[in-house]
């Protein structure tokens, strides 16, 4: 009975120091870049690819219950939310009729292309992505910057935006164009919207 338990407790050590030269052996390669290539032109294996979408699917629906500004659906509203669409999103995610701007391509992983976001996550999903953003994708907390109706002005956007007609999309931009260049010189005139490529 000592003799199996001795043997028994023998294994177990053994499992676990095989288990922890393993797991020190791969901290070492990963850690030295041996076996995760950081470079954006290289893509990710499929199963990393899947693991890190799950689990940010996952973190965004924990994270998104309770209570979140919503807006109603107005012309203000709309047109707030085209401004602010305009100056921070189109570019990485375009629109209807509207391209990503074309640097965009070199991102890893590329921004997605938004016009059916409300049809893949919820309102609250919605605005906590905009509020909190994603890590290591390039996408910023919104939230840190601009005000919380700033954000909810963006999420009434994204939800209106599956029914906008690419001619509608760009009305709207040449509006925000035309009012931008109205307050600014600066800024592009009509019909010469800046980042994005019809």
């Amino acid at each position: 009975m000592r003799t199996e338990r001795k043997m028994l407790l023998i294994g177990w050590l053994a499992g676990l120091a095989t288990a922890g030269g393993i797991a020190g052996i791969a901290l070492t390669l990963i850690l030295t870049g041996v076996i995760f290539n950081i470079s954006a032109t290289q893509p990710h294996t499929p199963l990393f690819a899947w693991g890190v979408h799950a689990t940010m699917k996952n973190s965004v629906a924990r994270r998104s219950r309770g209570d979140v500004p919503r807006l109603p659906l107005t012309r203000d509203t709309l047109l707030a939310g085209a401004r602010e669409y305009e100056a921070h999103c189109v570019v990485c995610h375009g629109g209807p009729g509207v391209a990503r701007a074309p640097w965009v391509s070199g991102m890893l992983p590329t921004p997605p292309y938004l016009i059916d976001a409300s049809s893949r996550w919820s309102h609250a999903e919605l605005y906590n992505l905009v509020h909190d953003g994603v890590k290591m994708t390039g996408m910023p907390a919104w939230g840190e910057v601009e005000s919380d109706r700033k954000v909810a002005e963006v999420v009434a956007f994204l939800e209106i935006m599956p029914k906008l007609t690419s001619d509608q999309f760009d009305r709207l931009r040449r509006r925000v164009h035309a009012e931008l260049a109205a307050s600014s010189p600066t800024v592009p005139a009509a019909g010469q919207p800046s980042g994005a490529t019809p």
